[in-house]
């Protein structure tokens, strides 16, 4: 299997170039669904230990059902499929200007949720216009234990979220462990509860806001993904359902620009237009770099081909 590995942020993303299942033709979205649930075995053992590693997203290169599109991706973490990915698609845009297969300005990419596009502005820095994005609940508390009443807002950016502002743990790097112990428990009592979004969507991640740690800064980051890792970058996704409460809440003006932090530093550049459904197209920014180009084997007599179940 032909991967390509890079990071944006220092959230690492894995490029499948072939050696994939063979998941038919159709819209992503039933692709998707195929991954997810005929091919879990496949999924794991790319992205687990010991091939994988913590917090890595894969993105498996398939045929574009829209032909404006340079590919269709389908990215998975260790846990699920995704819909969508901010950090992997900045990724994906760095890895294919690596490979030579698309150049500066703009590009489309489809996903399971709809076709994004990326602007290419150098060999590093990606700008992905995502998917409208939209507020879908609004001050919604849950019971917590050790944590009491969590208040927080549901929010939808091609993933499901839960963003808390401010965070009931202080937004710091020494804080990791507290801050992804309490965003599990958040998630459990929001599923235990049948808390979601709409059409009643689970939140499969949890945001947790405090201040920002630069001059810059809007505000810094806390990002739980769904196989319970957490995100080393600001999230794409996480940032684009940000940006539609804070339209919302009218706290962003249309077109103003914000730096949003990372948990351990590292920033995207955000902003929004209004959507044609209400919503916000979201515009973020950040930088991704190739780090390895490998053949992963499968080897039969490998006890571990199958990965290291957690």
């Amino acid at each position: 299997m032909h991967v390509i590995d890079s990071h944006t942020g220092g959230e690492p993303t894995r490029v499948i170039l072939d050696g994939g299942p063979d998941l038919g033709s159709g819209p992503l979205a039933e692709r998707a669904a195929r991954l997810a649930t005929e091919h879990r075995a496949f999924y794991r053992s790319v992205i687990l230990e010991p091939r994988g590693q913590v917090a890595m997203v894969c993105a498996l290169l398939v045929e574009p059902v829209d032909p404006t599109c340079v590919t269709g991706v389908i990215y998975f973490d260790a846990e699920a499929v995704l819909g969508m990915c901010g950090h992997g698609t900045i990724g994906l845009a760095a890895t294919l200007v690596h490979m030579g297969r698309i150049g500066l300005g703009k590009h489309r990419i489809e996903t399971p949720v709809g076709v994004v596009t990326v602007d290419v502005r150098d060999a590093n820095t990606v700008t992905v216009t995502n998917i409208e994005s939209r507020r879908d609940r609004t001050g919604v508390s849950v019971e917590v234990e050790g944590l009491g009443t969590v208040t927080g807002d549901i929010a939808y950016g091609g993933n499901c979220f839960f963003i808390v502002d401010p965070s009931p743990i202080p937004v710091i790097s020494s804080n990791i462990r507290r801050l992804t112990d309490a965003a599990v428990a958040v998630r459990e009592a929001l599923l235990a509860q049948g808390l979601g979004g709409a059409d009643g969507m689970p939140v499969d991640h949890v945001i947790f806001y405090g201040p920002a740690e630069t001059a810059e800064g809007h505000s810094r980051n806390f990002v739980l993904c769904p196989d319970d890792a957490y995100d080393r970058s600001p999230c794409g996704t996480g940032s684009s359902a940000r940006l539609a409460c804070l339209a919302a809440e009218g706290r962003l003006a249309e077109g103003e620009e914000i730096v949003q932090e990372s948990i351990i530093g590292s920033t995207y550049r955000l902003s929004y237009r209004t959507g044609p459904n209400g919503g916000v197209i979201p515009s973020i920014t950040g930088k991704a770099y190739v780090m390895a180009e490998s053949n992963l084997l499968f080897l039969p007599e490998d006890p571990f081909r199958q990965g290291i179940a957690p």
